[in-house]
């Protein structure tokens, strides 16, 4: 039996992106002449050439995808095994132990941790993991082999039922791999508790990318009146609840994520302070405004408004209305927090937003500081598109 992998041959020049550091391949960059790519099954791990025949790497492959190609390794030695995992993960968990002690943090991101097509979240001793890409479903039992030998888990949850899997042609379930896992898991985020739906939440059920802007708030909101829109479980309400805030109104969609953010209060002895308001963010601030409410401080995180470059110009109105309806809700010199989390919305364009939003107004506004991923959400330098997320603090004044 060979141990020889499949080549793929890409086109004259197509190897820059990957020599850049890049990790991806997308299907008009392979010489389908010299290696068809019906030729190669969904999944299935290869040896990448050069069209001159140097070797660029491991990847695995699929064929039905526009990124048909995903680098693993620089070395052709390797494959994406059970050993490669244990080797990727230290070098993982390594980064997040020098941070910190407390174990709740993504423990791989994707790409930034040459993973590609994989998370893992980490709620102490569980683990919550999301497959993305068919190449990495076809290595699960390996890979979990390995999270069991390198952080030895009390259980692990496959939550493999997002909507990006449809273009791999995966299926969407939601499985306990190893041990056992609890409808909610803890966890600690700048020394506030809370208790995470990893079966039925977003996501892996919590979102650990705005850690540090959240961290933030406490200059920001002690004895204030706080506005948190698009709250989900109250990762920023109940967190500017624990830091002193007077009160705190959070508003969702889902009444399952509102009684989340109940539970999450009490853990916290904050329940008194913290309200929720149910309904589409929209409705939801424009009654408030035609109610007279007004706040000191408004946070807003919505989901992404641009998933995909075609999005891009119904997505910045929607960023636009939310931070307009925003700044009509604060008091003067109340403070706006506005959060995104779409690539295709860069850091300056949120400014740009914010800015015509004010001016609209006839507001002006200050910008303070603005904060992004951290330790536990790498940027990949060559791939633009590990780093999404912005919030910006802005300072509301009226023009004078």
């Amino acid at each position: 039996m060979t141990n020889q992998l499949p080549v793929l041959k890409l086109k004259a020049n197509a190897d820059r992106r990957l020599r850049a550091g890049h990790l991806w391949i997308y299907s008009n960059e392979v010489d389908v002449d010299k290696t068809p790519l019906k030729n190669f099954e969904p999944g299935q791990q290869i040896a990448v050439e050069s069209a001159t025949g140097k070797a660029m790497g491991v990847a695995y492959i699929n064929p039905h995808s526009l990124i048909c190609a995903r680098l693993f390794s620089r070395e052709t030695k390797y494959r994406l095994d059970k050993s490669l995992f244990v080797h990727r993960l230290n070098i993982a968990l390594s980064l997040r132990e020098a941070v910190t002690d407390q174990p709740y943090y993504r423990l791989v991101y994707g790409d930034s941790d040459f993973l590609p097509g994989l998370v893992v979240d980490r709620f102490g001793d569980v683990l919550v993991v999301q497959i993305a890409t068919v190449g990495m479903e076809l290595v699960k039992d390996e890979l979990i082999e390995a999270l069991v030998q390198t952080l030895k888990p009390s259980g692990i949850l496959l939550k493999n039922d997002s909507r990006i899997r449809k273009a791999e042609e995966l299926p969407e379930y939601v499985e306990v791999a190893y041990g056992e896992v609890p409808k909610q898991v803890p966890a600690i985020e700048n020394g506030v508790h809370f208790n995470i739906p990893v079966f039925d939440g977003q996501k892996t059920g919590w979102f650990y990318d705005h850690r540090a802007s959240r961290a933030r708030l406490a200059d920001y909101v002690k004895g204030k009146r706080v506005l948190d829109v698009f709250s989900y479980v109250g990762g920023w309400g109940v967190q500017a609840a624990a830091f002193g805030a007077e009160s705190v109104l959070c508003v969702d969609a889902s009444e399952f994520a509102l009684d989340q953010v109940e539970v999450n209060a009490e853990l916290n002895s904050v329940r008194e302070n913290v309200g929720t308001l149910q309904g589409n963010a929209f409705d939801a601030m424009k009654m408030l405004k035609d109610e007279g409410e007004r706040f000191d401080v408004v946070i807003i995180d919505p989901p992404a408004f641009i998933p995909k470059r075609k999005d891009i110009k119904s997505g910045e109105q929607a960023y636009r209305r939310a931070n307009e309806l925003a700044i009509r809700l604060l008091n003067k010199g109340g403070i706006l927090v506005s959060g995104s989390c779409s690539m295709h919305l860069g850091r300056d364009r949120l400014t740009d937003i914010l800015r015509a939003c004010a001016r609209h107004l006839d507001r002006d506004i200050q910008i303070l500081e603005q904060g992004g991923q951290t330790f536990d959400h790498p940027v990949h330098p060559a791939i633009p598109e590990t780093e999404y997320l912005k919030a910006v603090f802005a300072r509301v004044l009226t023009a004078s």
